[in-house]
């Protein structure tokens, strides 16, 4: 990863928008999800879980779009307005974290120790890494 003494950089694809995050992740998470993957138009998407007052835009301004969830929350998400990159996303009303798109930062995370979701819905063909910590679906929504 990029990192600048302790502050890990990123922003989007065309670098209207900057930002810096002042702390690692609290968790990894591969997502398998549909709406990951039509987001990231790949086989899955990247969630690097930061605490929000870890990130600081240095550029730009997002703008956001905001669409509902498999458990019924609102997840507001944050890209560029030039190019469309996703830069995170975070659940309405949660106010402690907020998810990082692994793909917009400078350096992406080291996937080895990431937790899989939504692995119900995952692509025919993926293989995860011996071990890995996995779920059907939402970890909230687990027994």
């Amino acid at each position: 990863m990029s990192i600048e003494g302790d502050t890990l950089l990123g922003g989007c694809q065309c670098g209207a928008i900057r930002y810096e995050l002042s702390q690692g992740p609290l968790e990894i998470c591969v997502c398998h999800c549909t709406e990951c993957r039509k987001q990231s138009a790949s086989a899955f998407g990247i969630s690097f879980m930061v605490a929000q007052t870890a990130l600081r835009l240095t550029q730009g301004e997002p703008r956001f779009w905001s669409r509902p969830t498999d458990t019924g929350n609102t997840l507001d998400c944050a890209f560029c307005g030039e190019c469309g990159t996703r830069l995170w996303h975070q659940r309405r009303g949660a106010t402690d974290t907020l998810s990082v798109k692994g793909g917009s930062l400078d350096q992406p995370p080291d996937l080895r120790q990431a937790t899989h979701i939504w692995t119900s819905r995952m692509l025919p063909g993926i293989v995860l890494p011996p071990g890995a910590r996995q779920f059907p679906g939402e970890p909230d929504d687990e027994p």
